[in-house]
């Protein structure tokens, strides 16, 4: 399993490696399109039955999103004011509001039939998709990467901090492996990260966004985003012990699926996006 996981990662490492370093933006838009697509299949296994239901919402996003990057990669004033004033915001609300009283709660609303998780899943994932795409294209490979990798240094010092020093659980009938110091522990290393950036790497999301919010701003952005990391972790997990399952599909041997890679990326990168967008 775990020369299976190896493998897979270096994998993934290359393709997203080739992908920033092309001369083009298209492989990494196919990229990015691609995973959504995988990733709302997986949404969609979890929430909802009907396979022709579930593949056909993911291929139909596919295609939609080829649409939009093409407008996206022109500069449509339409597409960027529907995404900034409306699909981000409302992404934004969710993690805000829904996410985390369903957390608090240990539980999915009763209110929340399936169709309404359908429309949830394609709202979070559009505007993630957005909001990667679009930091991409407007700032570069350097504030992508540095964004993803704030969110991977979150993770990875949250499970290290937690198996080491963890005493105290977070969310125990959530997620019982995590724990407030793991938690505490991935807030401080994302942090780091991002003040370490903003000094040391021109172009990377750090040092945007010191430009806009300043240093009391970052710090605080840094742990707010790394807090909403945890979040879409902890909301995964809700819908995972829902449909009964462990992971959201086999779909990346070692890992999981796609959704359980990108699971802390849905809720970070509207916010990332909105902040780069209004400084706010």
């Amino acid at each position: 399993m775990l020369r299976q996981r190896i493998l897979t990662a270096i994998v993934l490492l290359a393709i997203v490696a080739a992908s920033v370093t092309a001369p083009s933006p298209w492989p990494m838009l196919a990229l990015l399109g691609l995973m959504t697509g995988c990733a709302l299949w997986e949404w969609l296994r979890l929430v909802i039955d009907g396979a022709a239901v579930r593949w056909g919402g993911a291929v139909l996003a596919v295609f939609t999103l080829v649409l939009f990057s093409r407008l996206l990669v022109d500069g449509q004033p339409a597409l960027e004011t529907a995404f900034g004033f409306y699909v981000l915001p409302l992404a934004v609300l969710f993690w805000l509001t829904l996410a985390p009283a369903a957390v608090v709660q240990a539980r999915i609303p009763d209110a929340c039939r399936p169709g309404v998780l359908v429309l949830a899943g394609v709202l979070v994932l559009a505007a993630a998709w957005y909001a990667l795409a679009w930091v991409f294209l407007r700032h570069g490979a350097a504030a992508l990467i540095s964004l993803w990798a704030l969110i991977w240094a979150a993770d990875i010092a949250a499970y290290f901090t937690g198996r080491s020093l963890g005493r105290h659980k977070l969310a125990p009938r959530v997620s019982p492996g995590k724990t407030l110091e793991g938690a505490a522990g991935g807030i401080l290393a994302a942090t780091i990260w991002l003040i370490a950036t903003a000094l040391w790497w021109p172009g990377s999301f750090g040092a945007l966004l010191l430009a806009r919010i300043g240093w009391a701003g970052l710090v605080l952005a840094g742990v707010a985003l790394a807090a909403w990391s945890i979040l879409g972790d902890l909301f995964e997990s809700l819908l995972k012990r829902r449909a009964g399952v462990k992971d959201s599909s086999q779909l990346l041997p070692g890992h999981g699926g796609v959704y359980d890679r990108i699971d802390a990326v849905l809720p970070v990168a509207p916010a990332a996006a909105l902040l780069l967008l209004t400084g706010l």
